[in-house]
């Protein structure tokens, strides 16, 4: 009896402890969003301040409306809408078509091109920083959105390549038998079983895309060298203008709150199928 009442009082113990260190953590990674919302809503004497205050004693919603009627803001947003949908529908077409290919057809050097690609994983992105920046200058790619938006219709992303073949892989081979029983070819099995089954994979590739080239900054800024093709980053990273004095913090806040919420939105959209591929994405080899 004295064993079960420890037992059940250290289980309850234990969950208490549990939740209490996912609130804490929570408030933890929550507190840089409350800070941009807060410092957003201030005044350019509050954001001078030398003690800090998370929210502001008067709302300065007259912050947005001035962010709403710059003319810049508009046109960075609508190219970083642009490049994040070319960017989607390429990358997300071809890691899907190169993934199926790695996992549920049979081809010489198969192993070997996959664990070459693999490899590119431990070049750092630095190090193509240079070459890539020499090959689109010779193709005549710089000050376009080209070297943005095409290379992902050659299904850039060892990782995510990776991470779909791993799905893919724990999907029963007797659906590939069946279908090629009926008649199937290739092309139809990947778009009417392989696909609908995948989903949450790609659901969750989608998500990692789109954060990534949402809030690319690298790249946007070597090739565009334009302002009419800047994109959102470039855009708030200009108002960090350090030559100004004080520094505008609020516009910045401003921006960047207009400029997370797409990414706020998708994430609740996709949420189900972002945790749901993630958590059945295998192992197998």
């Amino acid at each position: 009896m004295n064993n079960a009442f420890w037992r059940r009082g250290w289980k309850a113990t234990a969950v208490t402890l549990f939740y209490a260190v996912l609130i804490a953590a929570g408030i933890f990674f929550l507190f840089p969003v409350a800070w941009m919302g807060g410092t957003s809503l201030k005044t350019i004497e509050e954001v001078s301040q030398a003690q800090l205050s998370l929210f502001p004693e008067t709302p300065q919603w007259s912050n947005y409306t001035k962010q709403l009627g710059e003319k810049n803001f508009y046109r960075a947003y609508g190219n970083s809408i642009y490049t994040v949908l070319v960017v989607l529908l390429g990358t997300v077409s071809s890691l899907t078509v190169v993934a199926f290919a790695f996992s549920r057809l049979q081809w010489p050097g198969r192993n070997v091109v996959f664990a070459l690609m693999l490899g590119t994983l431990m070049l750092p992105a630095q190090a193509t920083l240079v070459p890539q920046y020499v090959l689109f200058y010779e193709l005549g790619w710089l000050r376009t959105f080209n070297p943005i938006t095409l290379p992902g219709f050659f299904a850039g992303g060892a990782s995510l390549v990776f991470l779909l073949r791993q799905f893919m892989l724990t999907l029963p081979r007797e659906l590939d038998e069946s279908a090629a029983i009926d008649g199937a070819n290739p092309l139809q099995m990947l778009w009417l079983i392989i696909l609908p089954l995948s989903r949450p994979a790609i659901a969750t590739v989608t998500v990692f895309l789109f954060v990534g080239q949402w809030n690319n900054l690298v790249q946007p800024l070597l090739y565009l060298q334009k302002a009419e093709l800047f994109t959102m980053p470039i855009y708030v990273a200009q108002k960090n203008n350090l030559q100004e004095s004080p520094i505008p913090w609020q516009d910045i806040m401003t921006a960047s709150v207009l400029f997370v919420i797409p990414v706020l939105v998708i994430f609740i959209l996709t949420q189900r199928y972002f945790t749901e591929g993630i958590a059945l994405t295998g192992s197998k080899g």
